[in-house]
């Protein structure tokens, strides 16, 4: 019996990032795959929900932002303060922020079309340069997240920012293919 995976992530942008193009690389080795955002759920709730999934015998991945501080461990330390069931193999840390991970997989072509410099890094890019660098032709950035998330490159984004690739080394390694599927018509930032 296939088991059920909790992705937990942080806020929107997460969720959209996760939903996209996370989700359905994990969705053959599991029952079903659930995106949480959890920085709006009280500390209480979380504990208690992870201890049900590990009870429960599923598993979860819990996203974190490393946000100012200094490294990974120092982040986790404070994520051990903050909930008490986390377990340390289930944790991912993204540097600097999930902004850094939908910039790290733009084709060059694609950030050429776009106007957007072609980044060699991204593991400095903070939610602050993301939007710096939204091309003046998109209205929100959620419309650039769902304009980058159309042509986004795994391969790419591996070569481009060190903890996506340990999240792909950890969660993904051993497929075969990275193809995405293309969004649903009427899905948000699809353009007809």
């Amino acid at each position: 019996m296939k088991k059920r995976l909790f992705i937990m992530v942080e806020g929107e942008d997460d969720v959209r990032f996760f939903g996209r193009l996370i989700k359905p690389l994990l969705l053959p080795s599991y029952h079903s795959v659930e995106i949480i955002p959890y920085a709006c759920i009280k500390r209480e709730k979380v504990n208690k929900f992870l201890k049900s999934v590990r009870l429960m015998k599923n598993d979860y991945i819990f996203v974190a932002d490393i946000d100012q501080e200094r490294s990974v461990r120092d982040k986790k330390q404070i994520l051990y303060y903050r909930f008490s069931e986390v377990d340390d193999r289930s944790i991912v840390i993204v540097i600097r922020e999930i902004e850094s991970w939908y910039l790290a997989g733009v084709p060059v072509e694609t950030a050429q079309g776009l106007g957007i410099p072609d980044l060699a890094s991204t593991d400095g890019i903070t939610k602050e340069d993301f939007n710096t660098r939204i091309p003046p032709q998109f209205d929100s950035r959620i419309d650039f997240m769902f304009e980058l998330m159309k042509s986004f490159s795994i391969e790419t984004a591996v070569r481009r920012n060190a903890s996506f690739r340990f999240f792909v080394d950890r969660y993904l390694a051993g497929r075969e293919s990275f193809e995405l599927l293309p969004l649903p018509a009427g899905a948000p930032g699809r353009r007809e």
